[in-house]
Formats: C-alpha cells, sequence, structure tokens
C-alpha cells in the first residue's frame, strides 16, 4: 500500500480549474451513475467541541473509492492548531484491497469543500460581483476565496470573525494573495448587507445570518450545517430565496440548513428543491434574474471525497 504524506499531497493538489472540474464532475456523477453512498457517520466529542466524521462512496467506473476520516475540533484555534484533520484510504474497488493511503490532516477536505463553493457560485452567483463576504476567518474561509476566484472576478472581501488576531491574519493574508482589499466587519450583518456573495464557514449553532439583512441578487454559499445540532441560516432565508440548492436533499434534510426550516414548517415538503448534480448536468446557469437571491446548501459528499482522492492519486503517482 502506498503512504502519501500531507507534505506530497499539498505539492501536488492545490486550488485550481482542475480541482473544481474534479469535484463538479462528483456531483454530476451523482444524478448520472448508480453511485452507492451511505449516511454519514459522525462520532461527536461535546467536552472538546469535537467532532469525527466518516464519508464513502463507490463511483462506477473507477477502480478505486475513497473512506475519509475527517476531524473537526473547533476549540483548537485556542491551542495554536488548525480545526480539521483526518485521512483518506483509496479502496480496491475489485478485491476490497487497500491501495494507498493518504495522510492528508484533512487538507483534501478542505480543497474539495471549497471547489464546491465554487461551483455552486459557478451557476448561481449573478457574473458581476464586487464584493464578498466571509462569515468565519478560518482556513475554510481562505479556501473558499480562492476557489471562488477560479468562478468569479471580485475586487473586494467582507469578513467578520470571533477573534481579532485571525481577523487581522486573514486580511493580510488574502490581502497578498488575492490583490484584493479586505476590510473587517464589526459585525455579520454589516457583512451581509454590503456583499454580492456571501460564504459562512463557521460551526455555529444558531443562525449567524438574518433573512432581513440579505439584500436582492445575492448568492449564499452555507457550508457549516455539516451536523443535526448546527446552523448558520435563519429558516426565513430558504423561504426568501428565488432558489435554494442542496448538495444532497437526504442529507440536508438531516444534517443541513433544510433541517431547521423541515422543523419550523418554513419549509413543509421537497419537492421543489434542486440538488446540485441537477444543475451541473445540465451546464446551464441556475440563475434566472440579476435580483434573484440563490443559497446553496453544502453538508459535503462522499462522492467528492472519492474524486478529489482519485485526482490526488493520480497525480502523485505520475511523478512516482
Amino acid at each position: 500500500m502506498l503512504i502519501f504524506t500531507e507534505e506530497e499531497i499539498r505539492k501536488y493538489v492545490q486550488i485550481n480549474d482542475e480541482v473544481i472540474q474534479e469535484v463538479e464532475g462528483a456531483f454530476t456523477d451523482l444524478q448520472s451513475k448508480n453511485v452507492q453512498m451511505p449516511p454519514i457517520m459522525r462520532v461527536d466529542i461535546p467536552e472538546n467541541n469535537g467532532e469525527v466524521d466518516v464519508k464513502t462512496a463507490y463511483i462506477p467506473g473507477h477502480e478505486m473509492f475513497a473512506l475519509k476520516v475527517s476531524s473537526g475540533f473547533f476549540n483548537n484555534y485556542k491551542l495554536g492548531l488548525p480545526s480539521t484533520g483526518g485521512l483518506m484510504f483509496l479502496i480496491n474497488a475489485l478485491n476490497g484491497q487497500p491501495e494507498a493511503l493518504l495522510y492528508d490532516n484533512g487538507y483534501l477536505t478542505d480543497i474539495r469543500t471549497a471547489a464546491a463553493g465554487a461551483v455552486a457560485a459557478k451557476y448561481m452567483a449573478k457574473e458581476k460581483v464586487h464584493t464578498v463576504g466571509v462569515i468565519g476567518a478560518g482556513a475554510q474561509a481562505r479556501y473558499q476565496l480562492m476557489a471562488l476566484r477560479e468562478v468569479r472576478h471580485f475586487k473586494e472581501i467582507n469578513v467578520c470573525g470571533r477573534t481579532k488576531k485571525r481577523l487581522l491574519e486573514f486580511k493580510h493574508e488574502m490581502e497578498e494573495k488575492l490583490q484584493v482589499k479586505v476590510t473587517i466587519k464589526e459585525n455579520a450583518e454589516s457583512v451581509v448587507k454590503n456583499s454580492d456573495i456571501v460564504i459562512t464557514t463557521t460551526p455555529a449553532t444558531e443562525p449567524v445570518i438574518q433573512s432581513e439583512w440579505v439584500q436582492p441578487g445575492t448568492h449564499i454559499t452555507a457550508m457549516g450545517s455539516d451536523a443535526e445540532h448546527k446552523q448558520e441560516l435563519d429558516p426565513e432565508i430558504l423561504r426568501k430565496a428565488n432558489l435554494y440548492v442542496c448538495d444532497v436533499i437526504s442529507q440536508c434534510e438531516v444534517l443541513g440548513e433544510l433541517r431547521s426550516a423541515l422543523e419550523q414548517n418554513i419549509v413543509e415538503k421537497t419537492d421543489g428543491i434542486v440538488e446540485l448534480g441537477e444543475i451541473t448536468s445540465q451546464k446551464e446557469m441556475a440563475r434566472k434574474k440579476v435580483d434573484d437571491i440563490t443559497v446553496a446548501d453544502l453538508t459535503g459528499t462522499g462522492a467528492q471525497d472519492t474524486r478529489i482522492a482519485l485526482y490526488a492519486y493520480k497525480k502523485l503517482t505520475e511523478e512516482k
């Protein structure tokens, strides 16, 4: 079995158009192929504000599939540690033997999550974007912006977060990497009201965005709600939106923003809800009008993990 370290993986896998196309392909696969993707298994460690998820999916036509173990310990910033970690196994789909271990410490999860946000924005956000708002200033906030830059040009970033030190580090890094102005806002309301695209990257358990803040034309990518107790959006936003899209409806019913909207009867049924793969399959813009409000609810899928792991394996073994 081949073993690859985080350092090796980072060398050969970065956010670019190729990665975004791979992740877009994962969403299309979920619509066009008989993908075997069981429900997510999760272990909570509440006393340490932590969780460990296990995700997987077999996609017909590929010789291997990924089994991913991903951790999120959201007090780690107090320890000077990253909040995410984990690894991926690649398993031979013919004989069940392990082929490779990608010891990425959560890097590939970060990359595929950011790429998913870019895919959603590619089809759902308006074409002309001036300002992007981010709630949260951690690693995923950075990756989301780097991926978004592959599909939309923007000139300014608004950001708010929990600690001044992290916000200042975020501002310095993003201004240097993306060559755009970064403004630290006092609160989420100011971020939302003054941004064309809003990205939420928090482990919040109650809404950080209220419906009345959302302006016409806004696109929201919500990627923090990936557990039954999490929530980033006021459920009224889903009713207000002209288009609400899930990565996978069955997951969002349990883990995503859809869960609280169903519990409060703000959304009564899922019949009119679209999955992102339906949009990527058609290769057409989902937004109908410039003033439409659009929302992408991303809980993370095993199909994304398999596609990014296979991509990483290909890149790594090409160099051997």
